[in-house]
């Protein structure tokens, strides 16, 4: 019997074009000038270790972004802010019918918290589990099982992931959760109904 619902957010929860392209066509700021960033020193906020406000002042001013490191996140949160309403809807049905259900999400601290607050989910959802506070991400094993650690009222086969990543969903697997690629709203729906209808 399906007891809990795991979401991925970008890609999942949140769609729509990734920040970089907005970024080159509003700023001219290409995806080859913030490559080094995203590929290295992001990749230490997004599990913690560093304090994503703090790294981009070295940044910012290399890309040639003319305003604060402040107003570059408040931009680049907001470039992202595209909830996928279909899908949040199906999530309170869900609850409705007594399953739990939670973000499971690689994020730093800051965008944890707008996910949370300004984009209005903490409502919406049971919890997060975010990659900053857990101290590592979906392609490692350590991440979903510190969630099976959290509920351990919960079994990993009663519990469903659904990412965008085939690599997340194959590491979810790995531990034993139910886990399957989000394509689309319809195929979740689908998917969902033989779940549900079988447990």
């Amino acid at each position: 019997m399906i007891k809990a619902v795991l979401f991925d957010v970008d890609g999942v929860l949140v769609q729509g074009e990734p920040f970089s392209t907005h970024l080159a066509r509003d700023y001219g700021i290409s995806t080859e000038k913030t490559a080094a960033f995203f590929r290295g020193r992001f990749l230490e906020c997004l599990v913690g270790r560093a304090d994503l406000k703090e790294v981009l002042i070295t940044y910012v001013p290399q890309w040639g972004w003319q305003g604060s490191v402040d107003e570059f996140v408040d931009y680049w949160f907001r470039c992202e802010h595209n909830v996928n309403e279909p899908l949040v809807h199906a999530v309170q049905q869900l609850r409705q019918q007594g399953i739990r259900c939670y973000m499971a999400t690689n994020q730093e601290k800051y965008r944890t918290a707008y996910i949370l607050e300004q984009m209005g989910l903490a409502e919406k959802f049971d919890g997060m589990f975010s990659s900053a506070s857990i101290g590592c991400m979906k392609h490692e094993t350590a991440f979903f099982e510190h969630i099976l650690r959290e509920f351990n009222d919960i079994k990993a086969e009663a519990m469903i992931f659904w990412d965008d990543s085939a690599g997340n969903v194959a590491t979810a697997k790995k531990v034993g959760l139910l886990a399957e690629l989000y394509r689309n709203f319809a195929g979740f729906e689908e998917k969902m109904k033989r779940y549900l209808g079988a447990s």
